[in-house]
């Protein structure tokens, strides 16, 4: 629907997946650049409300055969995200060098 914006909500999860980072690349490189990788991924995750749907499917789903979840990326980060209702529901936001399969599965399929 044209010009409708959608609502979008961080998990306590993905939530803690930003802090994670910031907290990482504070101590391993400089808060400066913590700051900016930040304000990055929160950028991505904002421009959402906009156009939801242009996110691609994580891979590692579609290999399932599951096609709920969307990701979009700031890289080497990925956003993984559902569509629901006028919502976007962030569920992981993960640099891609991880082990995504395990981190999907314990995180989205409760594996």
């Amino acid at each position: 629907m044209a010009g409708r914006k959608y609502e979008v909500l961080l998990t306590a999860g993905a939530e803690q997946d930003l802090e994670s980072i910031y907290d990482y690349i504070a101590e391993f490189d400089c808060k400066a650049n913590a700051d900016h990788v930040l304000d990055r991924l929160l950028e991505v995750v904002e421009s959402l409300s906009a156009f939801p749907e242009r996110g691609s499917y994580p891979k590692e789903l579609v290999a399932l055969g599951i096609r709920d979840y969307r990701q979009t990326a700031f890289k080497p980060y990925r956003a993984i995200y559902r569509v629901m209702a006028h919502k976007v529901y962030i569920y992981v936001i993960a640099d891609s060098r991880r082990d995504m399969q395990s981190l999907l599965a314990r995180r989205l399929l409760g594996a």
